[in-house]
Parts: C-alpha cells; sequence; structure tokens
C-alpha cells in the first residue's frame, strides 16, 4: 500500500511538470509597466509623407509622429505622469513583428486594420480613414480601366499589393498578378513610377497625395477609391488596459477638437496634401 501511495505522488508531481512545461508565461501588462517604468516604444514610419518622415531639416515629422504623441501625452495624464515617447522605426515588414516581440507597444504606421492581421495582434479604433487609389503621370490614364495590361506598382506585404491584383482581375486582366510590380517602400515606388518602370503606383491616397506634392503638376490620382482602408493603431494581444487607454485617449482628442487641429495641420486645405475629413472617430457614451 505504502508503495503504491510513492507511485501515485511521483505521478502527481510528474504531471504538474508537464502541465508547468506546456503552459506559457502570462504576458507582461504594458499599461503597469509603462506606468512604473515611464517609457512608451512606439512604432512608425519614415519614409510616408506627410504620415511620419525625415523633412529637408532630417526631422522625424508628420500627422502619425503627433497623434502618436499626443496619445501617449493623454495616457500619462490618465496616469499622473510624464511620458516618455521612444520613436522606434518600423516598415510595412516590421510593424507586426516588433509588436509581437515586444520591441514596441504600439505601432502608428499606415496600418489598415484587417481580420487577416487581428489573427495576430490587436488594434485600436480607426483613428484615420483612407483608401487606395492609383498614382499616374499627368494627362496619361482617366480611368481604371486604361490600366489594363499595364504594370502597376504597389510595396510588398500590404493589402495594397492584394487590392491591386484584384482590382486589374475585376478589370479582366489575365496577367493580374505579374502586372503588379511589388518593391519594397514608397520611395521604390515612386522612383519607378518616375522612370516609366510603372505606369501607375496603387497604395492609399493620402500617400499617394504626398509623394506626388513633391512635384507638383506632374502627377495625378486617378479614379475612384477601389477599397476602404481604415487605419487602426495596432497593439499586442491580449493587452485591454493598454488598448483601452489608446481608445479613451484617441476618444478625448476627438472630442475636445485637438484631433482635428492635427488633422488640419498635416492634411487641411491650406496643406499640399488636402484630405476632407468624411467620417467621425467612434466615441463610447
Amino acid at each position: 500500500m505504502r508503495k503504491q501511495g510513492w507511485i501515485v505522488a511521483a505521478l502527481v508531481v510528474a504531471f504538474s511538470l508537464i502541465l508547468a512545461a506546456g503552459t506559457p508565461c502570462l504576458a507582461e501588462n504594458i499599461y503597469d509597466r509603462v506606468a512604473k517604468t515611464g517609457v512608451v516604444n512606439v512604432g512608425l514610419m519614415y519614409n510616408s509623407i506627410p504620415a511620419a518622415y525625415f523633412n529637408e531639416k532630417n526631422e522625424w515629422v508628420g500627422f502619425d509622429v503627433d497623434i502618436a504623441e499626443e496619445v501617449i501625452k493623454r495616457i500619462g495624464g490618465y496616469m499622473g505622469k510624464t511620458l516618455k515617447v521612444e520613436r522606434v522605426k518600423v516598415n510595412n515588414k516590421t510593424r507586426i513583428s516588433f509588436l509581437t516581440s515586444g520591441r514596441i507597444d504600439m505601432s502608428t504606421a499606415n496600418m489598415t486594420h484587417k481580420r487577416e492581421r487581428d489573427r495576430t495582434i490587436d488594434f485600436s479604433i480607426t483613428y484615420f480613414f483612407d483608401g487606395e487609389k492609383i498614382l499616374a503621370k499627368k494627362g496619361m490614364y482617366k480611368k481604371h480601366e486604361d490600366f489594363l495590361g499595364k504594370k502597376i506598382a504597389s510595396m510588398q506585404g500590404t493589402t495594397s499589393e492584394k487590392n491591386a491584383i484584384n482590382l486589374l482581375k475585376k478589370l479582366g486582366d489575365p496577367n493580374a498578378e505579374q502586372n503588379v510590380i511589388s518593391f519594397q517602400d514608397e520611395p521604390s515606388c515612386f522612383l519607378a513610377l518616375k522612370q516609366g518602370k510603372v505606369q501607375g503606383w496603387a497604395t492609399d491616397s493620402t500617400i499617394l497625395i504626398g509623394y506626388a506634392a513633391k512635384e507638383p503638376g506632374k502627377y495625378e490620382l486617378v479614379g475612384d477609391f477601389f477599397s476602404d482602408e481604415p487605419y487602426g493603431m495596432g497593439v499586442p494581444e491580449d493587452q485591454s488596459d493598454w488598448r483601452d487607454a489608446i481608445n479613451f485617449a484617441l476618444q478625448d482628442m476627438w472630442q475636445d477638437g485637438t484631433y482635428m487641429n492635427i488633422y488640419n495641420k498635416w492634411y487641411g486645405p491650406d496643406t499640399p496634401y488636402y484630405f476632407p475629413m468624411t467620417e467621425k472617430i467612434e466615441t463610447w457614451p
């Protein structure tokens, strides 16, 4: 009987060890850590005009930069302290992996909220409303159908790449996948368009407006929107306290007018990037 007792005890210990080995450690609570350290790592683009880019003075500026810093300022206010923003360069390939690896605490980086992405990370409420269009040299094309059989640039690993292929397929292009040429980043897409390697560049309209403004009068947007692109701030999964704080900050910014002040600074009628606001930030009672 005593021997059987030892066997049962040993089995219990072994089973407990197996369970412990198979159970992942609980994720660090970002909100608590930020409240303790006072530092937030924010992922931002660096060549996306006018969302986040380096200007002629080599200053890292843009709409996303201002929005992210105001959000963090508000969260600091909720915590009763001043938070420090650490800016981290991200691109379309690294912005999600930096979130999942813990390199950044939030990504404010032209990121459309898609179900596919939501399987890996979480998102804030929509903080920017855009859609995709095609940029071409001025006077060359009038409608989407004019790009049938033509080469169109897009960025690797983005929703723009998939949407451009789907657009050409819808238009009846049998070589749609071959006619969408993928490039590493936005400057590469614009250079390909300038050099005539492609006849159009398909991506979010505000990005296209930003690059077209670099050479006024030479480029134009062709056709209507062919997709909706609601931007959300990316956050690591299962961080509801942190995500709520970001959402509350965005809503408060909308309600007191700060959001539109920032928006008009970058996209208002007196800017080279004029893009009328047509939607409202979601607010909760």
